[in-house]
């Protein structure tokens, strides 16, 4: 964690004794303080450098103090978090301070080993926050409770901004298909079949959160999963593994006591993408979503992959060879492809 920390104080030695009491954080590069003489001059390194996490600051200050700093810093940068820190401690000021977004307060002479707690419970709150807006772009999970603060935040151009924003990444596209679940949708009741596809969505999510990836979207029986990072194809592969793992242990009895035994067919690539927010801007319909033809040979892959089946094709087997025990398919037309591809399955 490389958390950034602004203190605002025109005390001229309080950023000498900030460094010495935090020297082992700055050392390891666990915090990375800035510093400004009062509000009008934090607002400035704010518009410079907006990704600040938090804000130790004083009350009384020349030109900007902290009271009227808090009520700016609220409206325009909802995630960013600001303790007071003063010898005005009484209680109106406390009360101020707080109604206009102070997340705690501390009084002055200041006690170092309060302020180093204080400040880890700041900055793992703020972390919390940025994680669960990340889960929000990335998963499209609106279905949750969250505080003021990411609503604030969600209504706020910081976060028209954020939605906005696309890159090229490295990443690795998992497809996961239901076989055969069409005909059981065709004969079984509506209850049923949901319930049956929930199930079996629920053991492909446990296996993807379990190696670091996220569901980019349930697609009918079928499953996108992203993974990005350090490793993300190895752990794209061991997630496949353990979902038809898991899958293959199922064993249904369905209300005409016939049986059915789910299987999974599965395709997995690897490649540069585009990760961004794809859909209608005027319908307010964006998924947070990678393209490309890196995701697209995924899913002919999964097409190609029969019962049980985790393919790869020649290029990612090349890079996974030495840790998953693979053998060769053979060569097969993919659609759109001018050339054939030769593909390889993961046994283990």
């Amino acid at each position: 964690m490389n958390a950034k920390i602004m203190v605002v104080d025109d005390e001229a030695d309080l950023e000498t004794l900030i460094k010495q009491k935090f020297r082992r954080q700055i050392r390891e590069k666990t915090y990375e303080f800035s510093f400004a003489q009062n509000g009008a001059e934090a607002l400035k390194i704010l518009q410079e450098f907006p990704d600040i996490d938090m804000i130790l600051s004083d009350i009384n200050m020349p030109e900007m103090d902290g009271l009227t700093l808090l009520s700016k810093i609220s409206d325009n940068h909802p995630l960013l978090k600001a303790v007071i820190v003063s010898a005005y401690g009484d209680m109106d000021n406390i009360r101020i301070a707080m109604n206009r977004g102070a997340f705690d307060f501390l009084t002055k002479p200041i006690n170092f080993e309060d302020l180093e707690v204080t400040v880890e419970k700041t900055i793992k709150h703020v972390v919390q926050l940025r994680q669960t807006l990340q889960a929000i772009k990335e998963n499209n999970i609106l279905k949750m409770y969250v505080d003021e603060t990411v609503l604030k935040f969600m209504n706020s151009q910081e976060f028209e901004k954020s939605l906005t924003a696309n890159e090229t990444i490295q990443a690795t596209v998992v497809f996961i298909d239901i076989c055969g679940f069409t005909s059981i949708s065709e004969k079984e009741s509506p209850d049923i079949v949901v319930n049956l596809i929930n199930k079996y969505f629920d053991v492909m999510v446990k296996g993807i959160i379990d190696q670091g990836g996220y569901v980019d979207k349930f697609m009918g029986d079928a499953v996108m999963a992203v993974f990005k990072g350090d490793y993300h194809i190895d752990r794209a592969i061991e997630a496949s593994l353990a979902v038809r793992s898991a899958i293959d242990k199922i064993e249904e009895v369905l209300p005409n006591h016939a049986t059915y035994l789910p299987k999974v067919s599965i395709g997995i690539n690897t490649g540069e993408m585009i990760s961004g927010n794809i859909g209608s801007a005027s319908l307010k319909r964006l998924d947070y979503t990678v393209i490309g033809d890196a995701v697209n040979t995924a899913q002919r892959l999964q097409s190609a992959a029969k019962p049980s089946q985790i393919i790869i094709s020649e290029a990612t087997y090349e890079q996974v060879k030495e840790s998953f025990n693979c053998k060769e398919v053979g060569e097969v037309t993919l659609k759109n492809k001018s050339k054939t591809v030769k593909l390889y399955e993961v046994v283990a």
